[in-house]
This record gives C-alpha cells, sequence and structure tokens, in this order.
C-alpha cells in the first residue's frame, strides 16, 4: 500500500534538489569559516553571502553596517529560547506569550518564570485569534518582551501580526514572533512586519534538519544562552556549517521563487479534504475554519472519537497526520492548543491534524479522504 504523508506542519521531506546542494557542498570539502588561512576565508565568504541572501529574501538587510542581524541556529526550538532568553535578559520584569504558543516558547517562558520574571499568557478566541483589547490591557511599563506567532501550528490560524506590533511600539515593547510554519507558504518580510525578532527553520519547509534562524533588528540586544566562542558575534557561538545554510538558501529560494503557485496548490489540496470530509462526516469539524489559516493545515475533530484511536487506525492504513505538535507528540494528553481556544472536550479530544504539502497530489488526497471516512466511520459505529 502506498503511504500518504499529511504531517508537513511536523517536518517536511527533504527536497531533492537541496540534498543535491548540500552534498555537492560537503564533496567540495568546506573548511571551518573561523580559521584564518585560505581555506577558512574562503568558507567565510560563502557563509557571509549566504546569510546576505537568506535575509534578502525574508525581507531583511543585513549586509548594512547598521543593518538586521542573522543568527544561524540549530533551528526552531532554539531560535525562540534565543529569543525568549535572550532579549527577555537577565533582569526579571514582564513577559506576555499568547496561550496557543509552540513548546518552544511556552517551555522557554516557563525557564523564565523559575528565573523569577511575571510571565502571562495572553488569551485567544474559540478560533484561536489572540485577543488583542486583552493583550492592550496586559501591557505595563515593566513588560520586557512579547511573543505571538505568526500562524498556529496545530490550527494554521495566523495572527494579527500588524494590530501586535502596534500595541508593543505604543509601549516601546520589543516583539517577537515564531514564523516558522508562514514562511515557505505565506509572504514573509521582516521589514514589512516591523516586528523585533522573528524566527524560522529550514525543514518545514523541505530543507535539512539542523539549521534555523533568528532575525533580528540592529540595536536590540540578545544575550547569547551558549558560551565558548565568538562566531556570530557571540551571540551563538559554535563553527557554522557551510553546508546546512546552502541547504537553508536553497530550499528557501525554491519556496519564495514559486511561492504563489505553492500557496494555490497547497490551499486546493487543504480546501479538497476538508470539504469532502465534512460532506461525509456529520461530526467532523474544522477547528479555526471561521479564521484566516495557512494554506495548508486542516485541523479537523471527529466528535465523539478519540483522537489517539483515530491516529493508529490511519497510521495502520498507511496515512500519516498527528494530533497535535511533533514536539509533544510523546504525550497522550489533550492539546494545549485546543483547550486554550476554550473549545468543549469532544472537540478537543477528537481533533486531528492533517497537514499537506507540495509533493502531495489530488488522487492522494482522494484515497487519504476514503481512509479516513472508512476508519472513522468504522470507529463510530
Amino acid at each position: 500500500m502506498d503511504r500518504i504523508y499529511l504531517d508537513h506542519n511536523s517536518t517536511t521531506p527533504l527536497d531533492r534538489e537541496v540534498a543535491a546542494a548540500v552534498a555537492s557542498c560537503f564533496e567540495q570539502q568546506t573548511l571551518n569559516p573561523a580559521s584564518q588561512h585560505w581555506g577558512g576565508r574562503e568558507a567565510r565568504r560563502w557563509l557571509d553571502n549566504l546569510r546576505v541572501e537568506i535575509g534578502q529574501m525574508l525581507g531583511a538587510n543585513i549586509d548594512e553596517l547598521s543593518g538586521d542581524r542573522l543568527v544561524f541556529t540549530s533551528g526552531g526550538t532554539e531560535s525562540n529560547n534565543l529569543a525568549l532568553l535572550g532579549i527577555s535578559g537577565e533582569t526579571p520584569g514582564q513577559v506576555l506569550v499568547s496561550s496557543i504558543e509552540h513548546p518552544s516558547v511556552i517551555g522557554a517562558a516557563e525557564e523564565l518564570q523559575r528565573r523569577g520574571f511575571d510571565v502571562q499568557h495572553i488569551p485567544t478566541s474559540p478560533n484561536g485569534i489572540v485577543d488583542l483589547a486583552r493583550l492592550a490591557e496586559m501591557l505595563t511599563d515593566d513588560t520586557k518582551l512579547v511573543s505571538v506567532m505568526m500562524a498556529n501550528n496545530e490550527t494554521g490560524v495566523i495572527q494579527p501580526i500588524a494590530e501586535i506590533v502596534d500595541l508593543c511600539r505604543s509601549r516601546e515593547v520589543p516583539f517577537h514572533t515564531d514564523a516558522i510554519q508562514a514562511v515557505g507558504k505565506l509572504p514573509v518580510s521582516f521589514r514589512e512586519l516591523n516586528v523585533d525578532a522573528l524566527s524560522f527553520t529550514a525543514h518545514k519547509l523541505h530543507g535539512p534538519r539542523g539549521i534555523g534562524g533568528l532575525l533580528f533588528r540592529d540595536g536590540l540586544q540578545v544575550q547569547p544562552q551558549i558560551h565558548g566562542g565568538f562566531q556570530q558575534e557571540g551571540i551563538r557561538p559554535g563553527t557554522e556549517s557551510v553546508p546546512l545554510a546552502v541547504g537553508l538558501h536553497t530550499a528557501l529560494k525554491k519556496c519564495v521563487d514559486n511561492l504563489d503557485a505553492r500557496r494555490a496548490h497547497l490551499e486546493q489540496l487543504r480546501n479538497q479534504l476538508e470539504q469532502r470530509l465534512l460532506a461525509e462526516c456529520s461530526f467532523a469539524e474544522v477547528v479555526g475554519g471561521k479564521a484566516e489559516r495557512l494554506p495548508n493545515t486542516a485541523n479537523i475533530s471527529f466528535r465523539g472519537l478519540n483522537r489517539q484511536a483515530v491516529l493508529m487506525a490511519l497510521d495502520m492504513q498507511q496515512v500519516a497526520c498527528s494530533t497535535g505538535s511533533a514536539c509533544a507528540s510523546g504525550s497522550s494528553d489533550p492539546s494545549p492548543v485546543l483547550i486554550a481556544m476554550g473549545l468543549p472536550s469532544e472537540v478537543i479530544e477528537g481533533a486531528l491534524r492533517f497537514s499537506v504539502g507540495v509533493e502531495n497530489t489530488a488522487a492522494e488526497i482522494e484515497i487519504a479522504c476514503g481512509l479516513i471516512l472508512q476508519v472513522v466511520h468504522n470507529l463510530r459505529s
């Protein structure tokens, strides 16, 4: 039986052209960019050019003396940790994060709380959109940082970043956004968003696992969370990987160059999936369906069913999906995101995330729908 992969928000398969570019870089025996000899200088020039071009593709200007900054990290989790822990600083104050953040943001916020910070969670509506009025009330002169994701990894709901930025600017509070699910699926311009810091990673856009980035504006103080080196201005020391940076660059360029076509393709597949499941399953509903969402993400609840039972049955049918964030996939607990949205327990208990990718086809989605419907109707009966 052919396998159907509908879990692209967890990770995307490595693009063949990206894999070839990474392999070619490894074959060229790229050396340490920090070395002073000819091998190091060549690697440094290559890495610096990649950094500038990656920043430009994300709407940042980092080739200027007082321009934006791009720090390479090991991925989205490290980028989010560096943003929250690094920007908040050492002196305790208030930090605000939305109640629907990824575990890498929630976990970093919990660490800040252990360090004495006053961490508060911004509530959301049942559609998964942050409460702007409540955020305005929560901001104080002691607020050190606000962090709200650009698009949710479980529901795909897109947040009102422009309005949040305006609120933060009015109180001169730095604002960070986790754009890990948005980059590669939506237009993302660091300068146009006017945020202070932005996290992204390669493996959500068919790039290699093991590299991500944190973009931040010039003048923003970011304290290092790893110590023992001078690389990347000392903010994130450690030997940079030129081959992984090549992979990130290649994957991002393919996304940016084909963004409109990819977005239309993903949206068509997502709509095909949702429309058939809703039409042929009376106890199914789309979580966050009334809000603007990522083009590839469908969080569908099969009311009255157990999400783990559905997941395992679909796995037996070779259909891959998830019950929430991959970073929490080892847990059988209900989704904190859906709980924060205030949804009924039967909706939370029956919710599964289907996230399509550019390599999926309409024929695959049709087959997947048939298998999903077979599974949920059998379990229901």
